[in-house]
């Protein structure tokens, strides 16, 4: 029998673009002490299991689902306030997806395969976007 397996959904706070995740990714502030990136996070997945058996985080950037990065682990850390917190450790192949509108949320979400938008062909770097009005019509009924 296949185990589960569930995404994580996650706004990406003050970035313009995936140009711009990458970018904080590539700070050592970011990263682990073998140059991962890693995004610390104070809550710890109860679904652990499910995530480490090939979930993904899918980055929102300015209200759209713009890429994903596979979740490899996830470690515990303790802040300089000595509270314990959860550190994501990520691959750093950043994988572009269909866009996918997103309403803003606090922390993170579970996100099941089923509901995740598909990967980009490797080497495109965007799609033509639907018109804003529609694409927001089509995820308020339920179709993207």
């Amino acid at each position: 029998m296949n185990k589960p397996c569930v995404n994580l959904i996650k706004l990406s706070v003050g970035t313009e673009n995936v140009d711009d995740l990458l970018a904080w990714q590539s700070s050592k502030r970011a990263q682990t002490d073998k140059g991962q990136p890693r995004h610390v996070t104070r809550m710890f997945p109860k679904r652990a299991d499910e995530i480490l058996n090939g979930g993904s985080i899918y980055w929102v950037i300015k209200g759209v689902i713009q890429a994903r990065q596979r979740i490899l682990r996830l470690d515990e850390v303790t802040g300089g306030d000595g509270i314990r917190r959860c550190a994501i450790v990520l691959d750093p192949d950043l994988i572009r997806t269909q866009t996918s509108l997103r309403r803003p949320f606090q922390g993170w979400r579970y996100l099941t395969p089923s509901d995740a938008p598909p990967d980009l062909p490797k080497g495109r770097v965007a799609e033509e976007p639907l018109p804003v009005e529609l694409n927001r019509a089509l995820a308020e009924i339920g179709v993207l």
